[in-house]
This record gives structure tokens, C-alpha cells and sequence, in this order.
């Protein structure tokens, strides 16, 4: 078994694979909405699809703050390691 054949053909058909999983996600979000959940703990529980979207806000939230952190921290001017020598 050639494991680098099946990563390329994988990567090959990787639009269709993106797809086919964003598909399956949002029929799995249409049953959760549809059916009715067995256990409810909390009342946002019984919310149909609140942990997909849940999920979703909460990664989006997480890449903003990342990329906030990274900004007042990490990031510096272009110019950062040009040296500024007068030697005249």
C-alpha cells in the first residue's frame, strides 16, 4: 500500500472533498435542528443547531484575539532590523 499515492490523489480532489465535508456538516446541523434532543441540561440545549453556531462564534472569536495578541506583541515595523549608522 503506497501511502503517498493515496495522499496525492487526495490532494488532487481536494475541492471535492471540501465540498463534500461542508455538506455533511450542514446536514448534520439540519437533523440536529430537526430532531429533538434526548437530555437537556441547560435551556440553550434544546436550541437547535446553538452547538454548531456555538462553535463556530467561538472560533471566530479565538482567530481575532489571536490575531489581536499578535499585533500588540509580535509584529514589528518593516524596518525593524535596518541599522541606522551615521558614519560620516
Amino acid at each position: 500500500m503506497d501511502l503517498g499515492y493515496w495522499l496525492e490523489k487526495l490532494v488532487r480532489r481536494g475541492r471535492l472533498l471540501s465540498l463534500l465535508m461542508l455538506g455533511l456538516m450542514a446536514v448534520l446541523v439540519v437533523i440536529d435542528i430537526i430532531v429533538p434532543p434526548a437530555y437537556i441540561r441547560f435551556p440553550w440545549d434544546g436550541i437547535g443547531g446553538f452547538a454548531a453556531v456555538y462553535g463556530f462564534v467561538s472560533c471566530v472569536i479565538l482567530i481575532a484575539v489571536a490575531k489581536g495578541l499578535g499585533k500588540l506583541f509580535l509584529y514589528q515595523s518593516e524596518d525593524y532590523y535596518r541599522e541606522d549608522t551615521d558614519d560620516d
